[in-house]
Formats: structure tokens, sequence, C-alpha cells
């Protein structure tokens, strides 16, 4: 049974830093590229990040307002672990963050990912 589980939400200020951990079990993680989501509350859940199965490439949100720049993604084959460290947070990072597994390739499309976790609060206050 493949389970993803998150940690590291929580509450923090504006400006302030959250490192989220997803550690998985139940597949083998090295073959996987692996990606984080967000959902706000009344919006879609919009991608994030995604790092590939070697961790040599990753690849941001783009749009305005966007991750680029704050959020680094990054894992630990051996741990079968993925993180993101989340830095410069603002009240539009508020969100429950999901971890997914992809056995293929890293893509920004919710729907090509095979596994997810049940997420983790993040929330920014200004």
């Amino acid at each position: 049974q493949v389970q993803l589980v998150e940690s590291g939400g929580g509450l923090v200020q504006a400006g302030g830093s959250l490192r989220l951990s997803c550690v998985a079990s139940g597949l083998t993680f090295r073959r996987y590229a692996m990606g984080w989501f967000r959902q706000a509350p009344g919006k879609e859940r919009e991608f994030v990040a995604a790092i590939v199965w070697s961790g040599g490439s990753s690849y941001y949100a783009d749009t305005a307002g966007s991750v680029k720049g704050r959020f680094t993604i990054s894992r630990d084959n051996a741990k079968n672990t993925v993180w993101l460290q989340m830095n410069n947070l603002t009240p539009e990072d508020t969100a429950v963050y999901y971890c997914a597994a992809n056995l293929d390739r890293i893509v920004p499309f919710a729907g090509e990912y095979d596994y997810w976790g049940q997420g983790t609060q993040v929330t920014v206050s200004s």
C-alpha cells in the first residue's frame, strides 16, 4: 500500500519560513518524480514544484505571485523523503499543501500524478 505522509505545516507570520516534508512508503521511491501542489479554500489545486527521480532537475510554478525564487524542492532517495523549503511566505501562500508521486516525469498537471498524500495546512498571517 502506497503512502505519502506530509508534515511540517503550521501557522507562520508573513516573511517567515517553513519546511514541509513528505515521506513515502510502499513504492520504489527512486523511480518516481515528486511534486508539491497546494489548494486554497475555494480554489483549484495548483502546481507548486516538482523534482525528477535523481534530484538533478526541478521545476517551479512560474505564474504571477509564484513560488519561484522563494521555494526550493529537494529529495533524499535513501530516506524516501521529499522536502519543500518555503521562504518569505505571504498570506497568498496559505493553503493545504500536498505531495504527489509520478512514475513518468515531472509535470505541472495534478491529473498526471499517481499517488497523493493527505495534505498539510500552511497558514500565513499578515
